[in-house]
Protein backbone atom coordinates (compact mmCIF):
# COMPACT_ATOMS: atom_id res chain seq x y z
CA UNK A 1 0.00 0.00 0.00
CA UNK A 2 2.86 2.38 0.76
CA UNK A 3 4.52 1.87 -2.66
CA UNK A 4 1.19 2.28 -4.47
CA UNK A 5 0.47 5.58 -2.70
CA UNK A 6 3.92 6.89 -3.61
CA UNK A 7 3.29 5.99 -7.26
CA UNK A 8 -0.05 7.80 -7.23
CA UNK A 9 1.49 10.83 -5.58
CA UNK A 10 4.28 10.89 -8.14
CA UNK A 11 1.84 10.69 -11.01
CA UNK A 12 -0.16 13.58 -9.54
CA UNK A 13 2.96 15.72 -9.33
CA UNK A 14 3.81 14.95 -12.96
CA UNK A 15 0.31 15.88 -14.13
CA UNK A 16 0.42 19.15 -12.19
CA UNK A 17 3.79 20.06 -13.71
CA UNK A 18 2.47 19.37 -17.20
CA UNK A 19 -0.53 21.62 -16.60
CA UNK A 20 1.70 24.47 -15.42
CA UNK A 21 3.81 24.10 -18.56
CA UNK A 22 0.75 24.18 -20.86
CA UNK A 23 -0.69 27.25 -19.12
CA UNK A 24 2.64 29.05 -19.36
CA UNK A 25 2.92 28.34 -23.08
CA UNK A 26 -0.64 29.61 -23.64
CA UNK A 27 0.09 32.89 -21.88
CA UNK A 28 3.29 33.44 -23.85
CA UNK A 29 1.68 32.67 -27.19
CA UNK A 30 -1.30 34.90 -26.45
CA UNK A 31 0.94 37.79 -25.55
CA UNK A 32 2.91 37.53 -28.80
CA UNK A 33 0.29 36.33 -31.28
CA UNK A 34 -1.17 38.61 -34.01
CA UNK A 35 -4.57 40.16 -33.48
CA UNK A 36 -6.50 39.20 -36.65
CA UNK A 37 -8.13 42.64 -36.66
CA UNK A 38 -4.80 44.48 -36.44
CA UNK A 39 -2.20 45.31 -39.06
CA UNK A 40 1.48 44.41 -38.88
CA UNK A 41 2.16 47.20 -36.42
CA UNK A 42 -0.55 45.96 -34.08
CA UNK A 43 -2.74 49.01 -34.69
CA UNK A 44 -6.31 48.42 -35.69
CA UNK A 45 -6.97 49.74 -39.18
CA UNK A 46 -9.43 52.27 -40.51
CA UNK A 47 -12.02 51.56 -43.16
CA UNK A 48 -10.37 50.31 -46.32
CA UNK A 49 -10.87 48.29 -49.48
CA UNK A 50 -8.73 46.96 -52.26
CA UNK A 51 -9.03 47.28 -56.02
CA UNK A 52 -12.22 46.45 -57.87
CA UNK A 53 -13.40 42.89 -58.38
CA UNK A 54 -16.60 42.72 -60.37
CA UNK A 55 -18.68 45.85 -60.76
CA UNK A 56 -17.68 48.99 -58.91
CA UNK A 57 -21.15 49.33 -57.45
CA UNK A 58 -20.94 45.86 -55.96
CA UNK A 59 -17.51 46.61 -54.51
CA UNK A 60 -18.70 49.77 -52.83
CA UNK A 61 -21.80 48.11 -51.44
CA UNK A 62 -19.72 45.29 -49.96
CA UNK A 63 -16.65 47.32 -48.95
CA UNK A 64 -15.20 45.80 -45.75
CA UNK A 65 -15.49 47.92 -42.63
CA UNK A 66 -12.64 48.09 -40.15
CA UNK A 67 -10.08 46.38 -42.41
CA UNK A 68 -6.39 47.13 -41.99
CA UNK A 69 -4.99 50.14 -43.85
CA UNK A 70 -2.18 49.93 -46.36
CA UNK A 71 1.16 51.64 -46.10
CA UNK A 72 0.95 55.44 -45.68
CA UNK A 73 1.07 57.30 -48.99
CA UNK A 74 2.94 60.48 -49.78
CA UNK A 75 0.91 63.66 -50.25
CA UNK A 76 -0.26 63.59 -53.90
CA UNK A 77 -1.19 67.29 -53.78
CA UNK A 78 2.33 68.47 -52.98
CA UNK A 79 5.36 68.69 -55.26
CA UNK A 80 4.45 68.68 -58.93
CA UNK A 81 0.73 69.11 -58.22
CA UNK A 82 1.23 72.19 -56.05
CA UNK A 83 3.68 73.65 -58.56
CA UNK A 84 1.22 73.14 -61.42
CA UNK A 85 -1.58 74.90 -59.57
CA UNK A 86 0.71 77.78 -58.57
CA UNK A 87 1.31 78.55 -62.23
CA UNK A 88 -2.36 78.60 -63.23
CA UNK A 89 -4.75 81.52 -63.35
CA UNK A 90 -7.77 81.62 -61.09
CA UNK A 91 -8.29 79.83 -57.80
CA UNK A 92 -7.88 76.07 -57.52
CA UNK A 93 -8.79 74.02 -54.46
CA UNK A 94 -8.57 70.24 -54.17
CA UNK A 95 -8.95 67.39 -51.70
CA UNK A 96 -8.03 63.70 -51.91
CA UNK A 97 -8.94 60.75 -49.65
CA UNK A 98 -7.01 57.47 -49.93
CA UNK A 99 -9.50 54.68 -49.23
CA UNK A 100 -6.77 52.12 -48.60
CA UNK A 101 -4.90 54.10 -45.94
CA UNK A 102 -7.57 56.46 -44.61
CA UNK A 103 -5.30 59.43 -45.27
CA UNK A 104 -6.63 62.72 -46.66
CA UNK A 105 -4.98 65.80 -48.10
CA UNK A 106 -6.04 69.31 -49.12
CA UNK A 107 -4.58 71.77 -51.58
CA UNK A 108 -5.37 75.28 -50.43
CA UNK A 109 -8.34 76.46 -48.43
CA UNK A 110 -10.35 79.62 -48.23
CA UNK A 111 -13.72 80.93 -49.39
CA UNK A 112 -16.40 78.54 -50.60
CA UNK A 113 -17.05 78.15 -54.33
CA UNK A 114 -20.17 77.52 -56.40
CA UNK A 115 -20.93 73.86 -57.04
CA UNK A 116 -22.45 74.19 -60.53
CA UNK A 117 -23.70 70.75 -61.61
CA UNK A 118 -21.72 68.91 -58.94
CA UNK A 119 -24.70 69.66 -56.68
CA UNK A 120 -26.60 67.02 -58.63
CA UNK A 121 -24.77 64.35 -56.63
CA UNK A 122 -26.09 65.95 -53.44
CA UNK A 123 -29.61 66.01 -54.86
CA UNK A 124 -29.40 62.32 -55.71
CA UNK A 125 -28.07 61.30 -52.29
CA UNK A 126 -30.74 63.37 -50.52
CA UNK A 127 -33.47 61.61 -52.47
CA UNK A 128 -32.01 58.16 -51.82
CA UNK A 129 -31.62 58.86 -48.11
CA UNK A 130 -35.30 59.78 -47.89
CA UNK A 131 -36.82 56.77 -49.60
CA UNK A 132 -34.14 54.53 -51.06
CA UNK A 133 -34.24 53.21 -54.61
CA UNK A 134 -37.72 51.79 -54.02
CA UNK A 135 -38.92 55.30 -53.20
CA UNK A 136 -38.15 56.47 -56.73
CA UNK A 137 -40.84 56.10 -59.35
CA UNK A 138 -40.00 55.07 -62.89
CA UNK A 139 -40.23 58.74 -63.85
CA UNK A 140 -37.90 59.71 -61.00
CA UNK A 141 -35.33 57.13 -62.13
CA UNK A 142 -35.49 58.47 -65.66
CA UNK A 143 -34.90 61.98 -64.33
CA UNK A 144 -32.04 60.78 -62.11
CA UNK A 145 -30.33 59.14 -65.06
CA UNK A 146 -30.65 62.29 -67.16
CA UNK A 147 -29.47 64.46 -64.27
CA UNK A 148 -26.32 62.43 -63.54
CA UNK A 149 -25.35 60.83 -66.84
CA UNK A 150 -26.25 63.76 -69.12
CA UNK A 151 -26.18 66.59 -66.53
CA UNK A 152 -29.68 67.62 -67.61
CA UNK A 153 -30.71 70.82 -65.81
CA UNK A 154 -34.48 70.43 -66.13
CA UNK A 155 -34.25 66.97 -64.59
CA UNK A 156 -32.15 68.41 -61.77
CA UNK A 157 -34.71 71.13 -61.05
CA UNK A 158 -37.51 68.56 -60.83
CA UNK A 159 -35.53 66.36 -58.45
CA UNK A 160 -34.31 69.35 -56.41
CA UNK A 161 -37.94 70.11 -55.69
CA UNK A 162 -38.74 66.47 -54.90
CA UNK A 163 -35.78 66.31 -52.50
CA UNK A 164 -37.18 69.25 -50.52
CA UNK A 165 -35.12 72.01 -52.13
CA UNK A 166 -32.53 73.86 -50.08
CA UNK A 167 -34.03 72.68 -46.79
CA UNK A 168 -34.00 69.04 -47.82
CA UNK A 169 -30.38 69.14 -48.95
CA UNK A 170 -29.29 71.08 -45.86
CA UNK A 171 -30.87 68.49 -43.56
CA UNK A 172 -29.15 65.62 -45.36
CA UNK A 173 -25.82 67.44 -45.43
CA UNK A 174 -25.97 68.08 -41.69
CA UNK A 175 -26.60 64.40 -41.05
CA UNK A 176 -23.80 63.37 -43.40
CA UNK A 177 -21.32 65.70 -41.70
CA UNK A 178 -20.77 68.43 -44.28
CA UNK A 179 -19.64 71.62 -42.56
CA UNK A 180 -19.15 74.24 -45.28
CA UNK A 181 -21.88 73.54 -47.82
CA UNK A 182 -24.87 75.89 -48.19
CA UNK A 183 -27.66 75.03 -50.65
CA UNK A 184 -28.81 77.93 -52.80
CA UNK A 185 -31.84 79.82 -51.55
CA UNK A 186 -33.21 80.36 -55.05
CA UNK A 187 -33.78 78.31 -58.19
CA UNK A 188 -34.81 81.27 -60.32
CA UNK A 189 -32.35 83.91 -59.17
CA UNK A 190 -32.55 87.59 -60.11
CA UNK A 191 -30.02 88.53 -62.79
CA UNK A 192 -28.78 84.96 -63.17
CA UNK A 193 -29.86 83.05 -66.30
CA UNK A 194 -28.95 79.57 -65.06
CA UNK A 195 -30.74 77.37 -62.50
CA UNK A 196 -29.95 78.78 -59.08
CA UNK A 197 -29.21 75.41 -57.44
CA UNK A 198 -25.84 75.68 -59.22
CA UNK A 199 -25.00 78.54 -56.85
CA UNK A 200 -24.97 76.13 -53.89
CA UNK A 201 -21.59 76.73 -52.27
CA UNK A 202 -19.10 74.22 -50.89
CA UNK A 203 -15.44 73.27 -50.47
CA UNK A 204 -13.73 70.19 -51.96
CA UNK A 205 -13.36 68.28 -48.69
CA UNK A 206 -17.11 68.49 -48.09
CA UNK A 207 -17.59 66.79 -51.43
CA UNK A 208 -15.38 63.94 -50.24
CA UNK A 209 -17.82 63.47 -47.36
CA UNK A 210 -20.61 62.93 -49.90
CA UNK A 211 -18.48 60.50 -51.90
CA UNK A 212 -17.60 58.55 -48.76
CA UNK A 213 -21.30 57.95 -48.19
CA UNK A 214 -21.20 55.94 -51.41
CA UNK A 215 -17.81 54.22 -51.20
CA UNK A 216 -16.85 53.98 -47.49
CA UNK A 217 -20.07 54.76 -45.62
CA UNK A 218 -18.90 53.73 -42.14
CA UNK A 219 -20.71 51.73 -39.51
CA UNK A 220 -23.97 53.70 -39.72
CA UNK A 221 -24.50 54.49 -43.41
CA UNK A 222 -27.16 56.98 -44.41
CA UNK A 223 -27.73 55.14 -47.69
CA UNK A 224 -28.69 51.51 -48.12
CA UNK A 225 -26.65 48.93 -50.01
CA UNK A 226 -29.06 49.23 -52.95
CA UNK A 227 -28.98 53.03 -52.90
CA UNK A 228 -25.17 53.16 -52.98
CA UNK A 229 -25.03 50.66 -55.82
CA UNK A 230 -27.64 52.60 -57.78
CA UNK A 231 -25.91 55.95 -57.35
CA UNK A 232 -22.50 54.58 -58.33
CA UNK A 233 -23.94 52.89 -61.40
CA UNK A 234 -25.12 56.29 -62.65
CA UNK A 235 -21.82 58.02 -61.84
CA UNK A 236 -19.91 55.31 -63.68
CA UNK A 237 -21.92 55.86 -66.86
CA UNK A 238 -21.63 59.61 -67.33
CA UNK A 239 -21.77 60.59 -71.00
CA UNK A 240 -18.37 60.24 -72.72
CA UNK A 241 -18.17 63.96 -73.50
CA UNK A 242 -18.41 64.74 -69.77
CA UNK A 243 -15.83 62.23 -68.51
CA UNK A 244 -13.04 64.76 -68.14
CA UNK A 245 -11.42 66.09 -64.98
CA UNK A 246 -10.69 63.55 -62.24
CA UNK A 247 -10.60 60.75 -64.83
CA UNK A 248 -7.54 62.26 -66.56
CA UNK A 249 -4.56 59.94 -66.85
CA UNK A 250 -6.54 56.94 -65.63
CA UNK A 251 -6.05 53.92 -67.91
CA UNK A 252 -8.82 51.78 -69.34
CA UNK A 253 -10.12 49.10 -67.01
CA UNK A 254 -9.97 51.30 -63.90
CA UNK A 255 -13.28 52.26 -62.30
CA UNK A 256 -14.12 55.96 -62.42
CA UNK A 257 -17.38 57.23 -60.95
CA UNK A 258 -17.61 61.01 -61.37
CA UNK A 259 -19.71 64.13 -61.65
CA UNK A 260 -18.53 67.36 -63.23
CA UNK A 261 -19.89 70.90 -63.19
CA UNK A 262 -19.26 74.02 -65.26
CA UNK A 263 -20.93 77.38 -64.93
CA UNK A 264 -20.28 80.97 -66.10
CA UNK A 265 -20.67 83.17 -63.05
CA UNK A 266 -21.22 86.36 -65.05
CA UNK A 267 -23.34 87.42 -67.99
CA UNK A 268 -20.52 87.54 -70.54
CA UNK A 269 -19.01 84.10 -69.83
CA UNK A 270 -15.66 85.51 -68.71
CA UNK A 271 -15.63 84.10 -65.18
CA UNK A 272 -15.97 80.32 -65.11
CA UNK A 273 -16.53 77.90 -62.26
CA UNK A 274 -15.37 74.41 -63.26
CA UNK A 275 -15.49 71.42 -60.89
CA UNK A 276 -14.89 67.67 -60.93
CA UNK A 277 -15.43 65.09 -58.17
CA UNK A 278 -15.25 61.32 -58.16
CA UNK A 279 -13.98 57.90 -57.11
CA UNK A 280 -11.04 56.19 -58.84
CA UNK A 281 -10.40 52.51 -58.07
CA UNK A 282 -8.06 50.04 -59.75
CA UNK A 283 -4.49 49.84 -60.98
CA UNK A 284 -3.23 49.67 -57.40
CA UNK A 285 -5.13 52.79 -56.37
CA UNK A 286 -8.37 53.50 -54.54
CA UNK A 287 -9.14 57.14 -53.81
CA UNK A 288 -11.73 59.92 -53.77
CA UNK A 289 -10.90 63.28 -55.30
CA UNK A 290 -12.56 66.69 -55.65
CA UNK A 291 -11.10 69.63 -57.59
CA UNK A 292 -12.70 73.08 -57.90
CA UNK A 293 -11.51 75.91 -60.16
CA UNK A 294 -12.93 79.41 -60.36
CA UNK A 295 -12.04 82.79 -61.82
CA UNK A 296 -10.84 81.68 -65.25
CA UNK A 297 -11.70 83.29 -68.58
CA UNK A 298 -12.86 80.11 -70.33
CA UNK A 299 -14.43 76.77 -69.49
CA UNK A 300 -11.66 75.02 -71.46
CA UNK A 301 -8.95 76.55 -69.28
CA UNK A 302 -10.63 75.30 -66.13
CA UNK A 303 -11.03 71.80 -67.55
CA UNK A 304 -7.36 71.71 -68.54
CA UNK A 305 -6.31 72.81 -65.05
CA UNK A 306 -8.39 70.15 -63.30
CA UNK A 307 -7.49 67.39 -65.76
CA UNK A 308 -3.75 67.92 -65.49
CA UNK A 309 -3.87 68.15 -61.70
CA UNK A 310 -5.92 64.93 -61.56
CA UNK A 311 -3.41 63.19 -63.80
CA UNK A 312 -0.60 64.19 -61.41
CA UNK A 313 -2.61 62.79 -58.46
CA UNK A 314 -3.10 59.47 -60.25
CA UNK A 315 0.65 59.21 -60.89
CA UNK A 316 1.62 60.25 -57.35
CA UNK A 317 -0.56 57.57 -55.73
CA UNK A 318 0.91 54.78 -57.85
Amino acid sequence: MVSTGRAVAGAAVAVAAALVLVIGLFVVLRGHGADPAADASGVRGAVGSGGPSGSAAAQAAMAPQGSSPGSPAANPLSGAAAAWVAGRAGTVRAAVYDVATGQSWRLGDGPVQAEASVVKLDILETLLARGGVSGLSAADKSLARSMIEDSDNDAATSLWDKAGGAGGLAAYNDEAGLTRTTPSSCVTCSGFPWPGWGLTTTVPYDQLVLLRQLVVPGEQPLLSHAARSYALSLLEHVAPGQRWGVSAGVPAGVTVALKNGWLPLDGVNSNWQVNSVGWVSGGGRDYLIAVFSTGTATEKYGIETISHLSKLVWSALG
